[in-house]
């Protein structure tokens, strides 16, 4: 699973949205879910978000690596690694 951290005030958020689409059309074995900091304040306490962008990549209810910021490489790149 991979956890996008974002906020609607977030400009880096917005952009990354269709890249987003994009991995998720492309990478059919990953699961992508999206959290609101601002709707969900204690979700992203429990996780530690440092800042939006973040993507957490999850196994087995384990976070297994992170990307901060919206880096549509490092995020593929990431994607890639873990194999879903």
């Amino acid at each position: 699973m991979v956890i996008h951290f974002t906020a609607s005030w977030c400009g880096p958020c917005r952009f990354i949205e269709p890249v987003i689409k994009e991995f998720a059309a492309k990478f059919i074995d990953a699961m992508f879910a999206k959290i609101d900091i601002d709707e969900l304040p204690s979700v992203a306490e429990e996780w530690k978000v440092e800042a939006v962008s973040m993507f957490v990549f999850v196994k087995k209810g384990t976070e297994v690596d992170k990307v901060v910021g919206a880096n549509k490489e490092e995020l593929e790149k990431k994607i890639e690694e873990q194999r879903f």
